[in-house]
């Protein structure tokens, strides 16, 4: 990488650490670089690998098949309640080991009022205990040289110095994750400092308007402000990233503000004939063909330096499915039935995409999509690639976004001090292996909580009726049929476990 910026954290490393780039090496040799990819909103419906039949996503596909991909992968219910449980190991109920800022506190077009907002972010911030890592940290104790670009941290809004505590070297992107659903905003921050981009002039970054009317796609459309697009300068962000450090042990997350709110400079061509799609929904197709595309650049660049089969690539999502093309006539918030126009409860009537007009099947035929305890709400793709290393494989155990620190402590063979929530599923990944029975996953939402067992069972509380429901999604991914009057034993024993891991109190899994 040519900025100076990253020529400036080479000489930090070594300056602040008395190390050099050969015993980064020597800290590190024989494992791999790591590059974690998580896209925003992305449903599995949306990759071809599982199903999509409008576009196909190449490149994301043959991550999934060709590496070890998950049929039972969870994310969050939520963007923020996802990526926390990625970055700390811990499940996102753990409210008092982290704290959620409002989201917007950068949205604005001038900068003279960044310090200022930053004090207040850090007088209210929350840090695990020094032993108790977060994920950039777990590769900081490994010798890896660590980088973020894109949407930065869990959100709703970072400080600078937090992003640092944390433990990542060098970072680009949004600090804020409101601003992020807009592709041009007038600054980001990369390593301390503020850049601002040319010809952009946005406070609200150019974000998509919904629903879609003649007056939103005007101004979705309309370009004033809107020069330099995010998601070019995030690529090409990641790219420099590799090159410069190709000889030395590197993780990477790229956390993509793709596919989320529709901002797009031009329709794919793949895409641009297809007549069964609105335009609007052609757009929203060409963000994820963006993303796709994406993915390739990186393949490209990892086999023209030499150093794909010395690079793991896990692909992932924060959280499942989220509709950003609805209009009316194709499918409408509040959600209902396309045919009855009946309101969609999520317990005895839900969402699932062929009634509520989803012609993208996003949420792979699962019910409920974001913010939903459903399983199209929180279920991701999940994939890890590793050419020559890792060999095509479906895993059907049950993973968490937490379980990611674990398995990558294990993996660069760091011991972790502290008890995460989360467990390694290395041995999962690299020889089949079968995770304990009974393992319990919790994942918070707005409707409630869910407790989810490795064996199937997903015990699901849903708040807006005050009720418990009951599901083996082994059996029934759809959750079609509530078999708690069947099971009450069971039902009796998962309560009791969630409970505990709420503390007590139903309401620590509302995610608000």
């Amino acid at each position: 990488m040519k900025s100076k910026s990253v020529l400036c954290l080479l000489s930090t490393i070594c300056a602040l650490t008395v190390i050099t780039i050969q015993s980064v090496n020597a800290a590190s040799k024989d494992k791999p670089n790591v590059i974690i990819i998580c896209a925003n909103d992305l449903g599995k419906g949306m990759l071809s690998a599982y199903g999509q039949k409008h576009f196909t996503t190449p490149n994301i596909d043959l991550l999934i098949n060709g590496g070890v991909s998950f049929s039972h992968a969870y994310g969050g219910s939520t963007s923020t309640y996802g990526r926390v449980s990625l970055f700390t190991g811990y499940f996102d109920c753990r409210k008092n080991l982290w704290r959620f800022n409002r989201g917007g506190v950068y949205a604005r077009e001038d900068t003279s009022f960044i310090e200022q907002n930053e004090k207040s972010l850090n007088e209210n911030n929350i840090l695990l205990p020094a032993n108790d890592l977060y994920l950039p940290q777990v590769f900081n104790k490994a010798g890896y040289i660590t980088g973020e670009i894109g949407v930065i941290e869990w959100g709703h809004s970072s400080s600078r110095l937090q992003v640092e505590q944390h433990g990542w070297d060098y970072y680009y992107g949004f600090l804020d994750h409101s601003r992020a659903r807009g592709m041009y905003p007038p600054f980001i921050f990369e390593n301390g400092q503020t850049v601002r981009l040319e010809g952009n002039t946005r406070a609200d970054c150019g974000m998509n308007y919904e629903p879609e009317t003649e007056q939103t796609e005007k101004l979705r459309h309309d370009t004033t402000g809107k020069k330099t697009y995010a998601p070019d300068l995030f690529i090409n962000k990641t790219l420099e990233f590799i090159r410069e450090f190709k000889n030395n042990s590197f993780f990477l997350m790229y956390n993509a503000n793709l596919p989320a709110q529709i901002s797009i400079p031009a329709v794919h061509p793949e895409i641009a004939g297809n007549e069964a799609l609105s335009p609007l929904e052609k757009e929203y197709a060409s963000m994820v063909k963006l993303l796709d595309d994406q993915v390739g650049k990186i393949l490209s660049e990892l086999r023209t330096l030499g150093i794909e089969d010395k690079t793991l690539i896990i692909f992932t999502s924060d959280n499942g499915h989220e509709i950003y093309y609805q209009q009316d006539g194709r499918v409408s918030k509040p959600y209902g039935d396309k045919r009855s126009g009946e309101r969609f409860d999520n317990s005895y009537f839900k969402f699932y995409s062929d009634r509520v007009g989803d012609i993208f099947n996003g949420n792979a035929g699962l019910a409920g999509i974001k913010e939903s305890n459903l399983e199209g709400g929180i279920v991701v793709p999940l994939t890890y690639y590793w050419k020559g290393v890792l060999h095509s494989r479906v895993s059907d155990e049950f993973t968490a976004a937490c379980d990611l620190l674990p398995t990558m402590a294990e993996l660069t063979g760091v011991k972790l001090e502290s008890s995460k929530d989360g467990i390694s599923y290395l041995k999962t990944v690299t020889k089949g292996a079968k995770l304990p029975k009974n393992r319990h996953i919790v994942i918070s939402s707005d409707e409630g909580p869910v407790l989810l067992t490795n064996e199937g069972w997903k015990l699901r509380y849903f708040r807006p009726k005050s009720k418990f429901e009951l599901y083996n999604v082994r059996k029934d991914p759809q959750e079609k049929y509530d078999v708690i009057l069947k099971n009450p034993q069971i039902a009796a024993d998962l309560e009791q476990i969630l409970l505990k891991e709420l503390n007590g109190s139903i309401e620590n899994g509302v995610a608000y």
